[in-house]
């Protein structure tokens, strides 16, 4: 029998018998069974049809008929080992090395992100001689041993912090240590990355790398203050680290001004490696890497070849091709530009209407929008955002939260998503918030009239 053949609960019934119960569902009370997917819409069993607004790894939509067919021409002719010699892998190289600084440029293909940040972590180690890495908090690389131990957002509630990682604040400033008011938070936020640096050195510890999503997704869709990159950058290589970019939730023009997010912080930063995941593939898996030549001379010096078999084989490497085509075809750095800002504004004037909404934050189809639950202390409204997201659900829009509270709501969706797709989510989420506000309000009477 077909998967999508089975009902509903009997697929259910199956994955909690089979599957780990750590491995969890979105709705996990009333999971959503979904068996197709087209442009920036899934379907489930009975053929319900869903706005996805977070599945940032179908970058250029569900299925891409491209995409797709670029795997599947590919595969009818060869699929193997990446230790031959193929032109796709080269042609592939070229290509991304033609959207990124000339110093970036030596890669390494492998199968999905948490692999990349591995290897990232190796490239640094070995260049550097150093073992120490600096991360942000609420960070997360990675599910590789290697990455549960520099992403607090999962080492916090394992075996805690190991003593060759340091934390520095989240560069939040909305509800960070230095916020909006502060003259010159991006010196400030570096400033405390210097302090932990400083104090690993008084320890005699070496700091090797800093790591940062070049826009923080779950630590709540955080935009770092602009000049904060660079001023970080002086200090971990004033250290002898290097700075890697995770650009693996936000890369390949989801940003809309620019191919890179890290390129938000101006033209002349410039890290020393970048990864790449999700998006890469549209769901395909695979991941990259890239460096400078120093650095890839370094890790070739061990003598010790790295080799990943299916890394950059040639269906790999033909969809990666396939999704850059789509990208450049399509224009979709510049609709998520476009639909980016227009969804922005939409959700700005929400925020003058709805009190819970603290802050809109966002560049192209990265957008957060904060909920609070009282205005002076900024209290992330976890229970009100989890009941937004359920109730969008029942309305077939398919949104999610993040940030350490759970209160932050995420616009990652495919890049087709359009200025129509924004109207019908904004309006949902209006009408939710409306009807919310009526039933406190209710509340708050019947508690009145009780005393």
């Amino acid at each position: 029998m077909a998967a999508e053949r089975r009902r509903k609960q009997d697929t259910l019934e199956l994955r909690r018998r089979l599957i780990g119960s750590s491995c969890r569902l979105f709705f996990s009370e009333d999971p959503v069974k979904i068996v197709r997917g087209r442009g920036q819409y899934v379907y489930d069993e009975e053929g319900a049809e869903y706005l996805d607004c977070i599945n940032n790894v179908a970058h250029v939509g569900h299925c891409h008929p491209l995409v797709v067919k670029a795997a599947h021409q590919q595969n009818r002719v060869l699929n193997t080992n990446s230790r031959y010699l193929h032109d796709n892998m080269v042609d592939y190289a070229q290509r991304l090395s033609e959207t990124l600084p000339k110093e970036l440029c030596v890669f390494y293909f492998l199968n999905s992100g948490s692999e990349a940040n591995d290897l990232a972590l190796r490239l640094a180690r070995q260049y550097t001689g150093h073992r120490d890495v600096v991360v942000l908090d609420h960070a997360y690389h990675g599910h590789l041993s290697s990455l549960i131990d520099i992403s607090p957002y999962k080492f916090r509630s394992l075996e805690g912090q190991q003593e060759w990682v340091h934390v520095a604040p989240l560069p939040d400033t909305y509800r960070g240590l230095y916020r909006e008011e502060h003259p010159d938070p991006a010196a400030a936020y570096a400033q405390e990355v210097k302090r932990l640096v400083d104090g690993a050195h008084e320890k005699g510890r070496k700091i090797a790398a800093f790591f940062i999503e070049s826009l923080p997704s779950v630590g709540g869709q955080i935009i770092p203050p602009a000049g904060y990159f660079q001023k970080v950058a002086e200090h971990i290589r004033g250290a002898g680290g290097v700075f890697v970019a995770d650009e693996i939730q936000v890369g390949f023009g989801r940003v809309g001004q620019h191919f890179w997010a890290f390129q938000l912080q101006g033209k002349d930063f410039v890290p020393d490696i970048v990864t790449m995941g999700k998006p890469i593939g549209n769901g395909h898996p695979i991941a990259c890497v890239a460096t400078t030549q120093a650095i890839a001379a370094a890790f070739a010096a061990t003598g010790v070849e790295y080799f990943n078999t299916f890394g950059g084989n040639p269906v790999s490497c033909a969809v990666g091709l396939a999704v850059l085509e789509v990208l450049e075809q399509e224009k979709l750095q510049q609709h998520a530009a476009h639909v980016g800002g227009f969804l922005m504004e939409l959700l700005h004037q929400q925020k003058v209407k709805h009190p819970i909404i603290g802050d809109v934050r966002g560049v192209g189809l990265f957008v957060g929008v904060d909920l609070i639950a009282d205005v002076e202390g900024r209290t992330p409204a976890t229970k009100e955002a989890d009941c937004l997201v359920s109730r969008l659900k029942t309305d077939y829009i398919l949104l999610s939260t993040d940030g350490p509270g759970r209160n932050v709501l995420k616009f990652k969706p495919p890049m087709c998503f359009s200025t129509d797709d924004a109207k019908r989510v904004v309006a949902k989420i209006d009408q939710i918030l409306t009807d919310m506000e009526q039933e406190m309000r209710s509340c708050e009477t019947l508690r009145r009239g009780w005393q």
